[in-house]
């Protein structure tokens, strides 16, 4: 069997603006919540960063506390203009080739804004570095490691690449889905024409009907924790700091649950 083709993956990762981010944890934070939010994602970039197999790490947001500090560690920080016409025009494309999806998974406007920004960093990211993988990650992983992120890279390279194993399932894309197998926290296409992420909500099972390959570790997807505990509430981020979360959210979260 032959190995397959080595990819150059471009890491895209939307963070809101801070001050709207991760309502739900409003109870746990209070006015701090913006510094777990900007904790959490900068844990996340940290990881993803330090990933073999990652070229670059492009995060798309309008908040420029949070693009300053993702900036410094080593993102590219493309500003998030998804009401612009490239991100809104990627999205009504996406919107028409997923109809059956959508009569059964309508997404609220949330949900719109995230996959638009993704389109949006995705077409900076097609443009500046041609030829590029694209993995969408959530910015919300504040567990992960760099080793999970490079074994499920790989795995997309081996799923729906263009080796001898590829497009054995899927069309040219694949995803994980989060610990609770609802929602999705990567989705990757090898090819950037192939990109279509449809986050939000249910979004496993619509990356599924879309035709997008669920990755398996070990048949449950056990072997990458960190990489499917997304944290959107307090008992998320307790199970995220039991897995050994990143310097920044471990403190924050030490001092947020020893105040409640």
């Amino acid at each position: 069997m032959t190995e397959p083709a080595r990819v150059s993956w471009t890491v895209l990762l939307p963070v809101k603006v801070l001050a709207r981010a991760k309502s739900r944890l409003a109870v746990l934070a209070g006015p701090r919540r913006w510094e777990l939010a900007l904790a959490m994602a900068s844990d996340t970039v940290a990881a993803v960063v330090g990933c073999p197999e990652v070229a670059r790490v492009v995060v798309v947001t309008s908040d420029p506390v949070a693009g300053e500090q993702l900036a410094a560690l080593g993102a590219v920080v493309v500003p998030d203009v998804h009401a612009g016409p490239a991100g809104l025009d990627g999205l009504r494309r996406h919107r028409v080739e997923q109809h059956q999806v959508e009569q059964q998974q309508v997404g609220d406007g949330s949900q719109d804004a995230l996959n638009a920004a993704l389109l949006h960093g995705a077409a900076v990211a097609s443009r500046r570095w041609p030829g590029t993988g694209l993995a969408a990650l959530t910015a919300d992983l504040p567990a992960l490691r760099p080793a999970e992120l490079a074994a499920a890279l790989r795995a997309v390279a081996e799923v729906a690449g263009t080796g001898q194993a590829a497009r054995q399932a899927g069309n040219g894309t694949a995803f994980v889905p989060d610990a609770a197998g609802v929602g999705t926290t990567l989705y990757a296409a090898v090819s950037s024409g192939d990109f279509r992420p449809a986050f939000g909500g249910a979004s496993r099972a619509r990356h599924a009907m879309a035709g997008a390959a669920e990755l398996a570790f070990d048949g449950v997807l056990n072997g990458v924790p960190g990489l499917r505990r997304d944290v959107d509430t307090a008992d998320d981020l307790r199970a995220a700091v039991a897995l050994g979360a990143g310097f920044r959210t471990t403190a924050l979260a030490a001092e947020l649950f020893a105040d409640a």
